[in-house]
């Protein structure tokens, strides 16, 4: 039994490098040359956590692949009299499906990247609180970092993630302070652009960890309140249209459905 389970997985991940293959040397064909587009490719892979080493490649292969396929399928089906459109209907909808699968992966890309900045900065305070515990305790930074990455695995991924990173760029040699560049540069955020700089600078000055981690967290702290007594002051609003379309219709047919009944009864009767 062991055996065809393990084969049909072996298959599944052989069927699965062969599709990435494929698509990877599509985007290679098809995708920019220029290296400083490539560079901002990477860079807005990374933001939204896909990190494999051919990620740029197969992303734009997939676009390639959404752009082209769709429309042809489309224009394939229209000649073929399987649809029964005009010259430039056909063309319009063939457009249309190209513009669509082209800016599609793109939209998902800024959809997840947002999603993957709103999660670290909600998960952030807390690492920085746990940071300050580690420091003030005896542990060098470094020590503290690693020591956090762990105990957030499961309540802060995100940030435990990028935590983890840091620790095995040191690990291999990087210095502290392009280490701490690299993970503003991965994240993409203003407040951890800011923290590392601030980290930096405490590092170069002497100046205490400890108090620039603690006074970090209390803002960011105060701005993830802030977002979400922004986020509940937006309910009402985004309440009113399925108030106004779909709880109220049901409660006037509830209300004044048996009164209309009735009042049609009446009439029925006066008319007789």
């Amino acid at each position: 039994l062991g055996l065809p389970d393990g084969g049909g997985r072996s298959a599944t991940a052989g069927l699965r490098r062969g599709l990435t293959r494929v698509v990877g040397e599509l985007g290679r064909s098809l995708g920019p040359k220029d290296e400083a587009e490539l560079s901002r490719n990477r860079l807005a892979l990374v933001q939204a956590g896909l990190r494999g080493p051919n990620a740029a490649l197969v992303f734009q292969g997939v676009k390639a692949a959404l752009a082209v396929i769709p429309a042809a399928l489309f224009l394939l089906a229209a000649f073929s009299g399987g649809l029964t459109l005009s010259l430039p209907g056909t063309m319009l909808g063939a457009v249309a499906l190209a513009s669509v699968g082209c800016f599609a992966p793109n939209y998902w890309l800024h959809t997840r990247t947002t999603a993957r900045k709103i999660a670290f900065t909600d998960e952030l305070p807390d690492a920085l609180d746990l940071l300050v515990v580690c420091v003030e305790s005896g542990m060098g930074l470094d020590q503290a970092i690693h020591r956090v990455s762990e105990e957030l695995v499961l309540s802060g991924p995100t940030v435990s993630r990028e935590l983890g990173q840091i620790t095995l760029e040191l690990r291999a040699g990087k210095q502290r302070q392009e280490a701490l560049r690299s993970l503003a540069r991965r994240v993409g955020i203003e407040d951890v652009n800011s923290l590392c700089t601030l980290l930096i600078q405490a590092d170069v000055f002497g100046i205490s960890v400890a108090k620039t981690l603690r006074v970090y967290s209390d803002t960011l702290r105060t701005k993830r309140y802030q977002r979400a007594e922004e986020k509940a002051a937006k309910l009402p609003v985004m309440l009113l249209l399925p108030l106004i379309f779909c709880i109220l219709p049901a409660l006037f047919v509830a209300i004044m459905g048996p009164a209309g009944l009735k009042l049609m009864d009446v009439f029925t009767r006066l008319g007789q």
